[in-house]
C-alpha cells in the first residue's frame, strides 16, 4: 500500500534541527511503545535513557502530545522526539542571505559547510544554519552543494513549494555556473566540452571516468584569466568557468582532474588527502557563481549571482563573475 506524504514534525526544530520521527512498523512482538523503541534505539541509547525520554514527556505524538511512558505499541504510528546532537567543529564562517522571500532563501554557502545535517556535520550544516538566521524553521534544500564546495543554494520555505522548485533542478531548468582556480595547461585548447560517463560507486569517495561507455557528464570548460605566479616556479594559474549541462556528483572536480587541471586544494582529486575537521585555511577553489531559472510558480526570471571569491586566485576578479 502507497504511503501518503509525511506529515509535518508536531515539534520545532532544536538549533535549527528537525526532531526525528518514529515510525512504528505494521506488526512486532512489543507490547509497549518503550518495548518497540528500547530495541529500535540501540545501542545508541540505554533502557534507561528511553525511560527517562519517556518520563520527561521528549517523545510525542503528531499533535504534539507527550506520549506515556506505559503507551501501547500500535502498529504503523508515529511519534517524534529530539535526540541528543553530536559534538562538532564550529564553522568559523555563517551562510550570508543573498535573497529572501515567502517562498525562497538563497544564501552564498561558506567552504566546508555540508548543506544538510549528516554525520558529524548537523548544528553546523548550511541549512540549520539558515534556519536559525532567517527565523525560517521549515526552510529544506532546493538542491544541494558538495559540503566542500562554497557560494550559491537555494532553499524552500514551505512543503507546499518544495516539490516545485526541486522539479526545476530534477528536470534540468536550472543555469548554473561555477568559477574554479587549476594549473594551465598551455596544450589544452579551450573553451572544450568534456563529456565522459562518470560513475561513483557506494561506499568509495571518489567519482571515475569509464572509457568507452556512453557519456552521462558534460561540462562547458572555458579559461578567464591566467595569471603567472610570484616567485616559485613561476607556474602558471587560471581562473575557470565551469558550466554543467548535467549533474553527476563530483563531475565538475571529476572533470577537470580528468583533464589534468585539478582544481586547486582539491583533497580528493586527483589524490585522496585528509583534512582535519577543524581544518579551514586551504578549501577547495570551486565557487557555485550562478543560478539562474524561470521561476515555476509565477514565471518570474530568477537570477542569484555569488558575492564570494576564491582565495587562491592572485589575479583580477570578475566585477561580474555571472558574465
Amino acid at each position: 500500500m502507497a504511503r501518503g506524504p509525511i506529515p509535518p514534525s508536531p515539534l520545532p526544530p532544536r538549533h535549527g534541527v528537525d526532531a526525528q520521527r518514529f515510525r512504528m512498523p505494521q506488526a512486532g512482538p512489543w507490547v509497549s511503545l518503550r518495548d518497540h523503541l528500547v530495541e529500535r534505539l540501540s545501542p545508541g541509547l540505554t533502557p534507561d535513557e528511553v525511560d527517562r525520554m519517556l518520563r520527561g514527556g521528549e517523545f510525542v505524538d503528531a499533535s504534539g502530545a507527550p506520549v506515556p511512558a506505559d503507551a501501547p505499541f500500535v502498529p504503523q504510528s508515529a511519534v517524534w522526539a529530539h535526540r541528543d546532537l553530536p559534538d562538532e567543529v564550529a564553522h568559523p564562517e555563517t551562510p550570508v542571505v543573498l535573497h529572501h522571500d515567502d517562498r525562497i532563501v538563497v544564501v552564498d554557502k561558506p567552504h566546508d559547510m555540508a548543506t544538510m545535517p549528516r554525520g558529524r556535520h548537523v548544528v553546523q550544516s548550511a541549512l540549520a544554519r539558515t534556519r536559525v538566521l532567517t527565523g525560517e524553521e521549515r526552510l529544506t534544500p532546493a538542491h544541494r552543494l558538495d559540503r566542500p564546495t562554497a557560494g550559491v543554494l537555494m532553499f524552500t520555505t514551505e512543503q507546499r513549494w518544495r516539490g516545485a522548485y526541486q522539479g526545476v533542478f530534477a528536470d534540468g531548468l536550472v543555469h548554473k555556473e561555477y568559477l574554479a582556480v587549476a594549473p594551465v595547461r598551455d596544450d589544452l585548447d579551450l573553451p572544450l566540452v568534456r563529456r565522459t560517463h562518470l560513475v561513483k560507486e557506494h561506499g568509495t569517495h571518489q567519482a571515475h571516468e569509464v572509457g568507452g561507455a556512453e557519456p552521462n557528464a558534460e561540462t562547458l570548460v572555458e579559461l578567464i584569466d591566467t595569471v603567472t605566479r610570484r616567485g616559485g616556479s613561476g607556474e602558471s594559474v587560471g581562473l575557470y568557468r565551469l558550466t554543467p549541462r548535467t549533474g553527476r556528483t563530483h563531475q565538475l572536480r571529476c572533470h577537470l582532474a580528468g583533464l589534468g587541471i585539478p582544481i586547486a586544494d582539491d583533497p580528493l582529486y586527483p589524490v585522496e588527502r585528509d583534512v582535519p575537521l577543524d581544518d579551514f585555511t586551504a578549501p577547495l577553489q570551486l565557487l557555485a557563481a550562478v543560478l539562474a531559472f524561470d521561476d515555476p510558480v509565477d514565471g518570474t526570471p530568477r537570477r542569484f549571482v555569488t558575492r564570494r571569491r576564491l582565495a587562491a586566485w592572485p589575479g583580477t576578479w570578475p566585477a561580474h563573475p555571472g558574465n
